[in-house]
């Protein structure tokens, strides 16, 4: 199921993992590449696991439009509630090691259904982008679909390994 507002994309998935087992995928930027729908995520460079809002971990990334192909964010944790909600803001580092955020955000919100199901929804949010970024970068800047995909791709990962 698909959200679309005008300002941000939102789907939900009941996920056949507990909170907790789906919350610690997620919180592993090494498993990011494999929960991503777009291909785009390549490989975590900060291997750590999430422990703090304020955290910065950077992933490897390519897209075939961007300027250089393979490029580097900077993701920023905005929210860690274990086993509730983890969510960041995507940036880049510029040439003086400042980093820069575009305003857009993920977040992913998991409501426990008992001891082995958690209800998960990811959202994807550009209220925050500036209007100069807008003018070059379409939003969403893929189908909505891309949410799905990586909820099935995350339900996949925290699945009992019996079940895999």
């Amino acid at each position: 199921m698909h959200t679309v507002t005008e300002e941000n994309v939102s789907a939900t998935l009941t996920v056949a993992a507990p909170a907790a087992k789906v919350f610690a995928v997620l919180a592993d930027p090494t498993s990011h590449a494999a929960i991503d729908g777009t291909g785009w995520v390549q490989e975590a460079v900060d291997r750590a696991p999430l422990t703090e809002a304020g955290q910065i971990f950077r992933m490897d990334m390519y897209h075939p439009n961007h300027p250089d192909g393979d490029y580097q964010m900077a993701n920023r944790v905005q929210v860690l509630d274990p086993p509730r909600a983890i969510g960041w803001l995507p940036g880049q580092e510029k040439g003086d090691g400042h980093l820069e955020y575009g305003g857009w955000t993920w977040r992913y919100d998991l409501a426990p259904l008992g001891p082995s199901e958690t209800e998960v929804t990811l959202t994807y949010d550009w209220s925050a982008v500036p209007q100069f970024i807008r003018e070059y970068i379409q939003f969403p800047p893929f189908s909505p679909e891309h949410l799905s995909n990586s909820l099935h791709h995350l339900a996949k990962l925290a699945a009992p390994t019996s079940e895999a």
